[in-house]
């Protein structure tokens, strides 16, 4: 499964803006709700470890996630439980576990079988979106650890997995927030890393979304205001959904103002 190799070396990519960080460096506070880097790792470690688990069986993810998810009913922030749960691991074993857990956890997917359902947070979903969604965490908080460093990534046509999930979820920003769906939904023109052209939905001139792949995921990750990308929206159902997007599970969020996220260097 591509996607399951796409997650991994998505992984590697951050890895290695990380990898020398020391201590202080790993504190370095972020432009994501005030997270350090160290949270950030901690975060996708979790998470990745949720993954594991399900793929293992309902059972042992249950075991795992629900009192996550009641310490969360009760109020506590989502850094408040992970911080309990790392306890006291240090800055370099959690990198060291963080890189051992998404290897193992990139095999796993590997040897699954890419449609068969997995529970998660909320409703349950294949192996594939399981994985693609590992994918697009790991690159939308990869942004913020990139963006502090001030350091350009280096995006590969990988992303385009990103880029089908921001698409397939347009229904679902609408929905989260309780509006009625546009109908139809806009036609997508994105400019792939490779300079390839990616598109989706009818061709409409009049409801389009257009502009480079990492723009419209830097959008739909809200990792990015629209207006601090090259992104371009014709008519007023395109320009609604760009302003709003949302490709990730969980209660509406709004994204970053303009110039409120870039990069530092």
């Amino acid at each position: 499964m591509q996607q399951a190799f796409d997650f991994l070396n998505e992984s590697h990519s951050l890895n290695a803006i990380v990898d020398s960080l020391d201590n202080d460096g790993a504190a370095t506070h972020t432009q994501f709700q005030n997270w350090a880097i160290e949270d950030i790792i901690g975060h996708l470690h979790m998470f990745n470890h949720a993954a594991e688990l399900a793929l293992e069986d309902r059972q042992n993810f249950s075991l795992f996630f629900d009192p996550i998810a009641s310490d969360l009913n009760q109020g506590k922030s989502l850094l408040d439980v992970q911080k309990a749960w790392l306890k006291d691991t240090d800055w370099p074993q959690l990198l060291e576990t963080w890189q051992t857990g998404y290897t193992k956890l990139a095999e796993s997917f590997g040897n699954a079988d890419p449609k068969h359902r997995l529970a998660w947070a909320g409703p349950d979903m294949s192996v594939r979106s399981s994985v693609t969604a590992r994918q697009m965490e790991t690159w939308a908080h990869g942004q913020a650890v990139f963006d502090i460093l001030g350091k350009c990534r280096d995006d590969k046509d990988r992303i385009k997995n990103i880029v089908h999930l921001g698409v397939n979820t347009h229904g679902w920003t609408f929905l989260n927030r309780k509006l009625v769906v546009p109908d139809p939904a806009p036609f997508v023109s994105l400019i792939a890393p490779s300079g390839a052209v990616w598109e989706w939905n009818d061709r409409q001139s009049d409801n389009v979304v257009s502009g480079s792949a990492v723009g419209f995921c830097q959008i739909v990750t809200q990792t990015r205001n629209v207006k601090d990308t090259d992104i371009q929206t014709t008519g007023e159902n395109a320009e609604k959904w760009m302003a709003m997007a949302q490709c990730f599970a969980g209660q509406p969020v709004d994204g970053p103002g303009e110039g409120e996220r870039c990069c530092q260097g």
